[in-house]
């Protein structure tokens, strides 16, 4: 008997969706970060920032899905018994890892410390976190332990050598046989958090101890990220108060030091990057900087981990705006494209503002790491205005990005895509490094005390006085802010949001695209904008925003 087969369907043909984005130039594509690259001094690394861009775009794609689809693993001890405390990577981890290090994103500024080389390093890291954020936390404290290290400098010698190695080597080995190290942190416990003059793990002295000593660290940490680190720097408590310690995974006999891996935390996002609970047993340390000076010596590790929050906040809004943009420009609804319908123009347009204003911001405070070299000046400016732009931009992300993915429906909220990963990623790093409250009161702290630095930052601000009356007036407000001190603690997010926005308002007046400065002006300023993002008013100029910021493929 013949069978006669039915014709197969064509309910599964796939139409109305845009092409994948991939195989593009996250740098070359980005027109405000090229704007400000060569702005803030870094053009003489274009090629280079050109080279990891194309890596972004392309090659590093699937090694961040690989690597947050097969999330570390903690190996407590081997087959025999033996404690052997490792935690094993994906190879992908590896390999992003591998290209952000040869391509000197933990160490460019330190290795090659020209004129703009924080501001190239910048723009270069924000670049290849669009592609994954994880790999970014050790490649952060490797470059920001650097300075914290050279208040030491005998250790700052054996150790920054290695730190700053265009190798990257994965072996669990001593760093003196490796080709290159990383360097972790462990600030933070259970009992304290943020309020690290709480913390209760102990330091006692081998020998003479001091500047440069030997000590023995006993206590529990409650973050200890990228415990495969070959180093940590690690706070604890002398007699003479909190202090700042070198602690290795490896002895100088070549046994491995006491620290025990409890845990790795299930977390949110960040999900390719290992985060742990660690326990110290008289684990081998050096006393970095004075001793009960713990904090003001981590402080130069934690300001430029907290100029990378920036940029990786940066990264993730950007990487936002490509995606929705991208997605509307192919996607119709309703007879249109969806990038053609106004509403959705006025919410893509808003997004780009919003990243640009980020963009710019970020560059700008990275050159000012490059000034702080030579200038007293602005070292001062750059720990105030690091810690006003980190509240803001980092305070910004999360609503940013959720409105991205919104801009993509259903197909944004599976985890097939890469919107999914970014909203979970969102949070981290306004939480990282100081949450908002924090970074609110350090600002209020810092005011006072550093005088100098507050009046750079307004010489700074004013630089755009008298090119727009909403500016001028917005700025006088600021300033009068100054002044009014009743209850500022309670206000501190308040005062602290208007700073930054003035921040960006000025170097959005004096370097940005005309349509995007004025659409700023009109909304953060003015006021004339609702709650929401996609609330901009009828005279901007959506189209030409959303094509300055949008992918051209």
């Amino acid at each position: 008997m013949t069978i006669e087969r039915p014709k197969r369907s064509t309910t599964h043909e796939v139409f109305n969706q845009p092409p994948p984005l991939v195989d593009y130039n996250v740098f070359l594509q980005d027109q405000a970060l090229r704007e400000a690259f060569d702005r803030e001094g870094a053009g003489w690394a274009t090629d280079r920032a050109t080279a990891i861009g194309e890596l972004a775009g392309g090659e590093a794609l699937a090694l961040g899905v690989q690597a947050n689809r097969n999330p570390p693993e903690l190996r407590t001890h081997d087959r025999y018994g033996h404690r052997i405390d490792e935690v094993e990577y994906h190879p992908a981890y590896h390999a992003l890892m591998t290209i952000a290090v040869a391509n000197e994103l933990h160490s460019l500024p330190w290795r090659d410390p020209r004129p703009g080389a924080h501001a190239a390093r910048a723009a270069m890291f924000s670049v290849f976190s669009q592609a994954e954020a994880g790999h970014g936390c050790p490649i952060s404290m490797t470059y920001s332990g650097v300075p914290a290290l050279r208040q030491q400098p005998d250790l700052a010698a054996e150790w920054e050598p290695r730190l700053i190695s265009s190798t990257y080597d994965r072996r669990f080995i001593p760093a003196a046989r490796k080709e290159g190290a990383i360097c972790g942190m462990a600030m933070t416990e259970k009992q304290g958090g943020s309020d690290v003059r709480e913390n209760t793990t102990r330091a006692e002295a081998i020998g003479s101890g001091g500047p440069g000593g030997q000590y023995a660290i006993t206590g529990h940490k409650w973050f200890c990220s990228a415990p495969m680190s070959d180093a940590f720097l690690v706070l604890a408590k002398t007699g003479k108060g909190i202090s700042c310690f070198l602690m290795p995974r490896w002895l100088p006999d070549d046994t491995k030091n006491n620290i025990t891996i409890q845990r790795l935390k299930d977390k949110l996002g960040n999900r390719s990057n290992a985060s742990s609970e660690v326990e110290f047993d008289r684990a081998w340390a050096r006393m970095i900087g004075e001793e009960g000076r713990g904090i003001p010596t981590i402080i130069e590790m934690v300001n430029h981990t907290r100029l990378d929050c920036v940029i990786g906040a940066n990264a993730m809004m950007r990487q936002a705006v490509v995606q929705a943009t991208h997605h509307c420009a192919y996607r119709t609804a309703f007879g249109k494209k969806l990038i053609e319908q106004p509403l959705m123009q006025n919410v893509l347009a808003d997004l780009c503002v919003e990243s640009e204003a980020s963009t710019v911001t970020m560059m700008r405070l990275a050159r000012a790491y490059d000034d702080a070299q030579t200038s007293d000046r602005w070292r001062q400016f750059s720990r105030l205005a690091t810690a006003i732009v980190k509240y803001w931009i980092c305070k910004r992300a999360p609503m940013h990005v959720v409105e991205a993915l919104e801009c993509l429906g259903g197909a944004g909220y599976i985890e097939e895509g890469p919107m999914a990963r970014l909203y979970r990623e969102a949070p981290l790093n306004g939480i990282w490094e100081g949450s908002g409250n924090v970074m609110c009161l350090d600002v209020l702290r810092a005011i006072p005390r550093s005088p100098e630095g507050t009046e750079a930052f307004f010489d700074e601000v004013a630089l755009a006085g008298g090119m727009d009356t909403r500016f001028d007036f917005f700025l006088e407000k600021v300033r009068e802010g100054l002044n009014d001190v009743d209850g500022i603690e309670g206000r501190a997010r308040r005062f602290v949001e208007r700073l930054a926005i003035a921040f960006q308002a000025s170097l959005l007046l004096r370097h940005g695209d005309p349509a995007v400065t004025e659409a700023y002006l009109a909304t953060r300023l003015d006021g004339d904008r609702g709650y929401a993002f996609g609330t901009l008013p009828r005279h901007v100029a959506c189209e030409k925003i959303i094509e300055r910021a949008r992918p051209a493929l």
